[in-house]
C-alpha cells in the first residue's frame, strides 16, 4: 500500500537528504540516521527497503567514479565477510517482530552514539589484516543489512590504515556499493521489494542528488567535528525514542 501520510514525508525526505550529504563527502555517519529516522512513523524493515534502491543508484555513480581508486587486498578480505553478515543480518530479521527490530536499532543507534562521545577517535597505525578485517567486515555487512549503516563497523578497521584520502574514498564506495547490491535479494525474499515501496523510493530519490550536492558544498564551508557532535547526539535521543516504543 502507498504511503499517503504526510508525516513519512516529514521525516523521509530528511532521511534521504542525510543520505544525499554523507555521499557527497561531508559528515559520513549522518547516513546511520536515517533508517531510525523513518522508523519513527513505518516499521523498521520497510525504511530499510524504501532506501535500498535509492543507495544503489547512488552507489553507482559513487563505483564509477572512483573505478581506479581503491585498496584491492581490503576489499579482497572486507567483502566475503560483509556477505556473512549479510546473511546473519537477513536470518535475523526474518525472525524478529517489528517491536523486536526496533529495540535492537534503538539500541545500535545509542550505542553508536556513545561510541562517538566516549571514545577517542585518535589511533595508531594499522596495516592491513584478514582476522581485523573479517571481523569488522561482518560486523559491517550485519549492520548494513539492518539499518545500511556498515560505516562505523568499517571505520573502525579502515581509517587506522592512513590511507591515502582517494584510496580510502574509492574503497568505502565500491564496498558500499557492491554490499548494497548484495542486499537486494535477501530484501526481495523477505517480500519488501514490494511495488509500493518501490514506488515511494522514486518519489524520494530526487531528494538524494539535492542532499549530496549540500554535502559538497558543506564540506567547503562546516567544520565536520562539530556537525558530528550534532549529528550523534540527535542519533542518541532517536535510539532512546526506538528503544521506548519497541517496550
Amino acid at each position: 500500500m502507498l504511503i499517503y501520510e504526510p508525516i513519512f514525508y516529514l521525516v523521509s525526505i530528511p532521511a534521504v537528504l542525510l543520505y544525499g550529504i554523507a555521499k557527497g563527502g561531508f559528515a559520513g555517519p549522518l547516513a546511520i540516521m536515517g533508517v531510525p529516522l523513518m522508523s519513527l512513523v513505518i516499521s523498521p524493515l520497510q525504511a530499510a527497503a524504501i532506501l535500498l534502491p535509492i543507495l544503489c543508484i547512488q552507489d553507482l555513480i559513487s563505483i564509477y567514479s572512483y573505478r581506479n581508486s581503491f585498496h584491492f587486498k581490503n576489499l579482497l578480505i572486507l567483502l566475503p565477510a560483509a556477505f556473512v553478515g549479510i546473511l546473519l543480518g537477513f536470518f535475523w530479521f526474518s525472525y524478529l517482530s517489528e517491536d523486536n527490530i526496533r529495540i535492537f536499532l534503538g539500541s545500535l543507534a545509542i550505542l553508536f552514539a556513545l561510541n562517538y562521545f566516549l571514545f577517542s577517535r585518535e589511533s595508531k597505525e594499522k596495516s592491513v589484516s584478514f582476522f581485523r578485517g573479517s571481523f569488522w567486515g561482518t560486523i559491517s555487512g550485519f549492520t548494513s543489512f539492518g539499518i545500511h549503516a556498515g560505516g562505523l563497523p568499517f571505520n573502525i578497521y579502515m581509517l587506522p590504515q592512513k590511507l591515502d584520502h582517494r584510496i580510502y574514498v574509492g574503497t568505502a564506495a565500491i564496498f558500499f556499493g557492491l554490499v548494497n547490491m548484495l542486499k537486494l535479494y535477501p530484501y526481495y525474499l523477505l517480500d519488501q521489494l514490494r511495488l509500493d515501496n518501490l514506488i515511494t523510493a522514486l518519489f524520494l530519490m530526487p531528494f538524494a542528488p539535492i542532499g549530496f550536492y549540500i554535502g559538497y558544498k558543506l564540506t567547503q564551508k562546516i567544520d565536520g567535528e562539530r556537525f558530528y557532535a550534532l549529528t550523534y547526539s540527535c542519533l542518541l535521543i532517536i535510539g532512546i525514542k526506538l528503544l521506548m516504543d519497541g517496550m
